[in-house]
């Protein structure tokens, strides 16, 4: 993805890793977040690649000349032997729009973090609401690794959205701390 010049990161419990600085748990697969208006430049970018799409839980080919809209957002890029998750994410101006509310957003500035080596990951207050949801066990971990973590405005912002979308959510007790 080093090549890629425009906003992508690494999503899911990688982006939990490069946050927290270290591998916490098995990953079975990595994830990148790319904007739903930058679908085509991704297709570009990994020419050569076979593409596949989630279309109510089937997986289906992606056409290169297809563009994908709500609720569409989960799409594969395979290779060989390799696989890459890439996640539709919405952009509305400079403001990262969460797909299942659109009333929780944060600035395009306060979506991505960079690793000491520039390597770009969605930062974990996002990672965690997306997490939230029937969160697994590895959900959980994840949460629990991170939230101590996380500073004030992190909390408040994870908290207040946990609080959007559910009304009450187990993890919001421990962002009050």
């Amino acid at each position: 993805m080093k090549g890629f010049n425009k906003p992508w990161a690494i999503a899911g419990g990688w982006a939990i890793d490069l946050f927290l600085g270290k591998t916490t748990r098995e990953h079975s697969d990595i994830e990148i977040v790319v904007f739903r208006n930058d679908q085509i430049s991704i297709l570009e970018y990994l020419s050569g690649w076979e593409f596949k799409k989630v279309v109510g839980g089937k997986i289906e080919p992606w056409g290169v000349d297809e563009r994908l809209e709500l609720p569409v957002h989960e799409t594969y890029a395979e290779r060989l032997n390799e696989k890459i998750e890439i996640l539709l994410n919405e952009l509305e101006g400079k403001e990262w729009v969460y797909r299942r509310d659109p009333r929780i957003r944060r600035e395009l500035s306060k979506a991505i973090m960079k690793t000491t080596n520039g390597i770009p990951y969605l930062r974990p207050e996002i990672t965690l609401l997306y997490k939230s949801k029937g969160a697994r066990p590895k959900d959980d971990v994840d949460f629990e690794n991170t939230f101590s973590r996380l500073d004030f405005e992190q909390r408040r912002w994870l908290q207040g959205s946990l609080r959007i979308v559910y009304g009450e959510h187990p993890w919001i007790k421990f962002l009050k701390k």
